[in-house]
């Protein structure tokens, strides 16, 4: 055992976080960290990294008692971490942030570069990676970027790495390979700490699962005695079922009204000229790879951007917006992908988040009353099953899940006519997941055009009544509702006659 915690407790006023949790790491195995958004997860790494410090408790690094209280001293101790949002510098090179807070020097008592890029290019290629350690790191793809954090764990020799989150961003390609460098990892008799919600990727990886719920450790497996219909029942506290299959009729009236049609809409740079029609009480899907085109035409569509050329048609009539306040005006309503920085207002509390929006469309002579700004959190938060003690808690203060909810509530309480959902399931839990989709189709059911974006082949084939793909910044094609995995995955790898035969 490299590490093993005992007790771990930590309240923050009257909630209780962590509860008697234990957790135990051996030498080279990858341990599955599993929990619904809010079951203690993100607390737990906290303690162990040193962000937090527990209120009762003990860590052991080789049987000798540790404190971490910040994570410097964590990291000292053989415990790196690396974040679903890479915690870097994207501002400095690959080999600064590789050595970043521990260059080596000269005689001279100045930083020694070459040492430092000859040190970078060896990390780096101890990750079979091939990459020029003089360029900014932000101009790479958040998977390479993902890899120099784990590459900056092996120069510090780390005996434990925590991966929180790692895949949210990832193409599958980009998957198999973080895969891979865990393998690779794990051989050389590191203990990894895998952090995920997605339930293939425990399976895929991992030699042993800790599941947590409401602060508690649920207990301790190993994967071949634990299924994933008894996974997600140990997460939620009660038997979910996953669902499978085109859950709704795959087939919309030719008739039904036309929300917003986009002809030829694009942006020089950004989006090539696209064409899409959006109907009442549809679920159109919008699929493709990262960098793919997906978000910028989400943007164009929002009035976050304006377009270079073509077109948007609301309603029959054409539409220039200028701004995101005429497309809310018009009805339109947009959930962003990065919810922390585009999405919720950290300090303000549920309640504030919630009535933003509609307070937003009403303007600033006319406030919403308190009262009806109540009701209205309330009545989402029960609507939605927001988990926060109270409608006046700082949203930023609830989980990431939680926190996704709230800005669909806050949406819905404008009552839009199109609703934009930009990867809405990204790094929330299978139980937080099945909701946002049962919502999301009881709106279209009542008569809402939903955009649905999403990374998820699977997402988009239950749920959707036609799928639009996209590829490198352009439409590709489309497929009608219940067409399989394969026929999307064939049309994003640019193989259209194979998709169109499947279908």
């Amino acid at each position: 055992m490299v590490l093993q915690a005992e007790g771990l407790t930590r309240r923050f006023g009257e909630t209780l976080a962590l509860d008697d949790v234990a957790l135990t790491l051996r030498t080279g195995e990858v341990h599955a960290l599993m929990g619904q958004n809010g079951a203690g997860k993100s607390t737990l790494i906290k303690l162990l990294t040193g962000a937090e410090r527990a209120d009762a408790g003990s860590i052991r690094i080789d049987g000798r008692a540790i404190a971490p209280a910040t994570p410097l001293d964590a990291q000292r101790e053989g415990i790196s971490t690396v974040y679903q949002e890479v915690n870097l510098c994207p501002n400095l090179s690959v080999a600064e942030n590789l050595y970043a807070g521990r260059f080596p020097r000269n005689r001279f008592g100045l930083i020694d570069w070459p040492r430092v890029r000859r040190g970078a290019r060896e990390l780096m290629a101890q990750l079979h990676l091939d990459v020029d350690v003089d360029s900014l790191l932000g101009s790479h793809p958040v998977a390479v970027q993902q890899m120099v954090a784990i590459a900056r764990a092996l120069g510090v020799s780390a005996r434990v790495l925590i991966l929180d989150e790692p895949t949210s961003s990832l193409d599958e390609g980009e998957v198999r390979e973080l895969f891979r460098v865990m393998r690779q990892l794990r051989e050389r008799g590191m203990a990894i700490l895998f952090v995920t919600h997605f339930l293939d990727q425990v399976y895929a990886v991992s030699d042993r699962i800790t599941v947590l719920r409401n602060g508690r450790r649920v207990g301790e497996y190993t994967p071949s005695e634990l299924p994933q219909s008894a996974l997600v029942t140990a997460m939620v506290g009660r038997e979910v079922v996953l669902a499978k299959g085109h859950a709704r009729s795959g087939a919309m009236a030719e008739d039904a009204p036309v929300v917003a049609e986009a002809e030829g809409l694009g942006l020089r740079g950004r989006l090539q000229p696209t064409d899409l029609r959006l109907r009442a009480g549809e679920v159109l899907g919008l699929g493709g790879l990262l960098g793919s085109g997906r978000t910028e035409l989400a943007r164009l569509l929002f009035g976050l951007d304006r377009p270079g050329q073509g077109r948007l048609r609301v309603a029959g009539r054409d539409a220039a917006f200028r701004d995101p306040a005429d497309a809310i005006a018009a009805g339109f309503a947009l959930c962003p992908e990065e919810r922390k920085t585009e999405g919720i207002v950290a300090g303000l509390s549920v309640r504030e988040n919630i009535i933003l929006a509609l307070q937003a469309r009403m303007g600033l002579r006319r406030f919403l009353p308190r009262a009806r700004q109540e009701e209205l959190a309330r009545r989402f938060v029960d609507l939605l099953g927001i988990a926060s003690a109270s409608i006046e808690t700082p949203v930023g203060a609830l989980s990431g899940g939680n926190q996704q909810k709230v800005v669909l509530a806050r949406w819905l309480a404008t009552e839009p006519t199109l609703l934009i959902l930009d990867e809405p399931t990204r790094g929330i839990d299978i139980a937080a997941k099945q909701e946002v989709m049962a919502e999301v189709e009881r709106r279209a059911d009542e008569g809402m055009a939903v955009l649905f974006i999403s990374a998820e082949i699977e997402e988009l084939t239950r749920l959707c009544d036609r799928i639009a793909v996209m590829r490198e910044r352009a439409k590709a094609g489309e497929l009608p509702g219940g067409s399989g995995a394969e026929q999307v995955l064939a049309l994003i790898a640019g193989h259209e006659a194979e998709a169109a035969g499947a279908a």
